[in-house]
């Protein structure tokens, strides 16, 4: 064992602080690494507030948006070395051996995936803390590769909002000359909107907020409209072959679906607090799909980290030292945010 700094929240009503975290030995099949950036995701603070029906197991480290390096690697470990700069996402391990692993669908295993904070290691006993700590030990077959092309800072979003938006794209085959829309443009929608782009499809931001069409350009987006205009939602309806959905707050559905192509589908990233309702006929007619999406499997989060690599992409982030954690928990809350805050760990050892 040894001991590491880290922040941790303690009770959902109080802010995170310092905190003394044991880390495993490394062992035969580990990777150790000493953490050097670590991305803030809207799951930390409804973790650190315990928002998801009770379910945070105090205290609780979060943190799953990792870049740094290795420092040490255990003998059986093939794939890495001291050195090396590498990532660590949304997941630590997983059985390895159910039909959705075998598939390279690690986030679906079917004996439940080992989040990377608040979970379990597959013995379902051990609890797992992340990233805003100094260092971490993962097993080898989950941690990533990550280029030295970028600045480090803004790929470590890359290892949520990056393979979030990612995924769904990639699985429903976005191609030059495709037509997407994205839906809200925040930490997710930023990198949807890059991303689309990058794949050669003609992106449309859709939003609420006209001061936001300055930046959707400046993301790579060719086109914004706005979808408090009734004008517009009936100007654009059959436009779009595919929707990505990044909005967490309640909204109709119905509206957006209405927007998709014969064949079309909506996909939705965002877990609005209520459950929303839709009509049978916005998919009847235009045999039209409604879908979720959730992250991707560690070698599609490695072909994702390739191709931001390959065309130079990177989150728009804002570092901030460990001491300013519970102030941009306030802010991303708040929207005051562009697009990422992201944790200079060299902070903590002050």
């Amino acid at each position: 064992m040894k001991t590491v700094k880290a922040y941790a929240a303690f009770e959902a009503e109080k802010p995170l602080g310092p905190y003394d975290l044991e880390r495993r030995s490394v062992g035969a099949k580990d990777v150790e690494i000493e953490i050097l950036y670590c991305g803030v995701c809207h799951s930390d603070i409804h973790t650190a507030r315990n928002e998801w029906g009770g379910s945070t197991m105090y205290p609780v480290v979060p943190g799953h948006e990792i870049v740094g390096k290795v420092t040490a690697v255990g003998q059986e470990v093939s794939k890495f070395k001291v050195g090396d700069t590498v990532g660590v996402g949304c997941m630590v391990d997983s059985c390895q051996k159910c039909q959705n692993c075998e598939a390279d669908l690690e986030q679906f295993c079917e004996n439940g995936m080992s989040g990377t904070y608040n979970s379990y290691l597959q013995d379902k006993k051990t609890i797992t803390y992340g990233g805003y700590s100094s260092s971490i030990v993962v097993t080898e077959n989950f941690v990533l590769s990550v280029s030295d092309k970028l600045p480090l800072e803004g790929v470590a979003p890359l290892l949520c909002a990056g393979i979030t938006t990612y995924s769904p794209l990639r699985h429903w085959n976005v191609k030059k000359g495709d037509k997407v829309a994205v839906v809200g443009l925040g930490g997710l929608g930023h990198m949807a909107v890059k991303l689309a782009s990058a794949m050669g499809a003609e992106v449309t931001m859709l939003s609420r907020s006209p001061e936001k069409a300055k930046d959707a350009d400046s993301l790579g987006a060719h086109h914004f409209e706005l979808t408090t205009d009734p004008k517009n939602m009936k100007r654009l309806k059959g436009s779009y072959d595919i929707i990505i959905d990044t909005v967490s707050a309640s909204h109709d559905y119905s509206a957006y679906l209405n927007l998709l192509r014969t064949d079309g589908v909506m996909v939705l990233l965002g877990v609005p607090p209520t459950p929303e309702q839709i009509h049978a006929t916005s998919l009847i007619f235009g045999r039209k799909s409604l879908a979720g999406s959730l992250i991707g499997g560690i070698k599609e989060t490695q072909e994702m980290l390739d191709f931001c690599a390959e065309h130079g992409i990177v989150s728009d982030v804002e570092v901030i030292p460990i001491d300013k954690i519970n102030e941009a928990y306030e802010r991303t809350i708040a929207g005051d945010v562009h697009y990422r805050f992201v944790i200079d760990m060299a902070s903590l050892k002050k």
